[in-house]
């Protein structure tokens, strides 16, 4: 392991000096936390796949996250050994992957350079824009298990609190209790972090939701779907893409996630069967 995973990031942030002003009042230099945001490069048995901009923080489960939901790997175990290199421009990831792995990666390779909140960067087809989703089993997730995990966020998201500049994906028990919490500039970044802790773990997928803080867009839903997860809650909205992509995986999904509230975009036990319905919202 390198020097630099080594040290422990509780916050991936810099302070920097800034003067406040409002209005015609100037206040004083102060200092500021800013949310560092870093070129991340991913490196699969020597061959560099994928670029993106990311917090500096937790690399392993972004490493293996973003394998898991890209389909580079199919369990965490074909995943046999990893490191993060200082670069002169960034940070890489270097993981070594089982060889029938490598093979199916090189068939497809492509340059995937993201930007932050950019998940399709670097498709070369639009019949690679959007992937076959799988079938996913929908937990049953009431509305107090969601308002008990909203209510609970903010606390677990000690970046966010310094700085105000990232995403956070949290994994939630049935019950609404925050077990797992990751950040990120990103937010598909955020989740695949995510992902890739509870592959880490073996948690069993089938006993809890994900809770975002950012939209649901198609890639947060794919990337849910891709690793078994059934059930999404967004405090944002969902796009007309995510919500059919949803009822296709059969994945339960939520948006507009407030203290009390919430719309709910696809429940699989209502909605079984039918072709289109509209949001429901739901006050608790």
């Amino acid at each position: 392991m390198s020097a630099y995973e080594s040290e422990e990031i509780a916050l991936a942030h810099l302070l920097v000096e800034v003067r406040r002003q409002a209005g015609e009042w100037q206040g004083n230099v102060g200092e500021d936390a800013l949310a560092e945001e870093v070129p991340v490069a991913l490196i699969y048995n020597g061959i560099s796949h994928a670029v993106m901009m990311a917090s500096p923080s937790e690399l392993l489960d972004l490493a293996l996250g973003f394998s898991l939901t890209e389909g580079i790997i199919a369990h965490v175990h074909e995943c046999y050994d990893w490191e993060v290199r200082e670069e002169p421009n960034g940070l890489a990831v270097h993981l070594t992957i089982a060889t029938q792995r490598l093979a199916a990666l090189k068939e497809r390779r492509r340059s995937t350079t993201g930007r932050t909140g950019c998940g399709l960067c670097g498709t070369e087809a639009l019949d690679q824009a959007i992937r076959p989703i799988p079938q996913v089993q929908a937990p049953t997730v009431d509305d107090t298990a969601i308002a008990r995990a909203l209510e609970a966020f903010a606390a677990h998201q000690p970046l966010k609190a310094a700085t105000g500049a990232v995403h956070g994906a949290a994994w939630c028990s049935l019950e609404g209790e925050i077990l797992c919490v990751r950040e990120d500039v990103g937010r598909h970044n955020a989740l695949d972090k995510l992902i890739g802790a509870l592959a880490c773990s073996e948690t069993a997928l089938e006993r809890g939701f994900v809770l975002v803080s950012s939209r649901a867009s198609y890639e947060m839903v794919h990337k849910c779907a891709s690793a078994s997860i059934g059930a999404l809650v967004a405090v944002s909205a969902a796009t007309a893409l995510a919500v059919s992509q949803a009822r296709s995986a059969n994945l339960l999904l939520v948006g507009f996630a407030r203290p009390n509230r919430h719309v709910i975009y696809h429940r699989p036990a209502l909605h079984q069967g039918e072709a289109s319905c509209p949001p429901t919202q739901t006050t608790t």
